[in-house]
């Protein structure tokens, strides 16, 4: 298991692919976020068809931190090697946009360092051949951060204004016990659907983060996918790597 994004370009991700074939071992990237409750709350809400066909989305990581953070390796190491904020937070809306709403083109990127730094105000805009428009933002100066994701569909608007409590709670030290995950109600986000004056609160999925290892083992000991494939991995690879060279400043 890599983490995100496995590799600093799509290069470096098929040299991971590869020599994983080449030596025999089983390789895949920690997209966690695809086992966020947004994430597979915004899965469900497809599933049951709640607010007609989607045709935009917007996802956003927005943080208010005015000033650069020298003791932080993403905000003092250089984009090429692997520093910034296009490698970081972004790479896990690029992934989860791909994952719920299938393969995209890169139709408008703007990267930018506002602190003076590397990068950390990232802008970029997918449309999917499913016909869902991403408007994907990460920003690490927002003193107003806007809901964390905005799904629009011709019968109404979901809603989930922030993340679920996994990482915080991991990043504390509580350690679920051995067979068991934090509660549903620690690991669910708020999620509401809209439809205009009226709105109501629709049940969010669970974030999982040990379906993600559940998914390993079966694979190892089973055969059959990863959980994260090589395909997606590769997708997320190319359009960052485009997103670089189209950049508007």
């Amino acid at each position: 298991v890599v983490d995100k994004p496995m590799g600093l370009n799509l290069n470096e991700t098929r040299e991971i692919f590869d020599f994983a074939v080449l030596m025999g071992v089983a390789v895949t990237v920690f997209f966690n976020r695809l086992w966020d409750s947004d994430t597979l709350t915004v899965k469900q809400v497809i599933k049951e068809d709640k607010i007609g066909e989607i045709f935009r989305v917007e996802s956003r990581f927005e943080r208010f931190r005015p000033d650069l953070s020298l003791n932080s390796w993403r905000e003092s190491t250089a984009p090429e090697l692997g520093g910034g904020i296009l490698l970081d937070l972004q790479t896990h809306l690029v992934s989860a946009a791909l994952d719920c709403f299938g393969p995209a083109e890169l139709v408008h990127s703007s990267i930018r360092e506002v602190r003076g730094g590397v990068d950390d105000d990232v802008t970029l805009v997918l449309k999917h051949s499913s016909g869902v428009d991403s408007y994907l933002s990460v920003g690490a100066v927002v003193g107003a951060p806007g809901p964390r994701l905005r799904v629009n569909g011709t019968a109404g608007s979901l809603v989930i204004k922030d993340l679920d409590h996994q990482e915080d709670l991991l990043r504390k030290g509580f350690m679920p016990s051995p067979g068991q995950w934090f509660s549903a109600n620690e690991i669910t986000s708020e999620a509401r659907i809209h439809r205009d004056q009226d709105s109501f609160n629709y049940p969010g999925v669970p974030g999982s983060y040990k379906s993600f290892y559940e998914q390993v083992r079966i694979s190892l000991e089973l055969g059959g996918a990863m959980p994260v494939t090589q395909d997606l991995a590769l997708q997320v690879a190319a359009i960052i790597d485009q997103s670089r060279v189209r950049s508007i400043r």
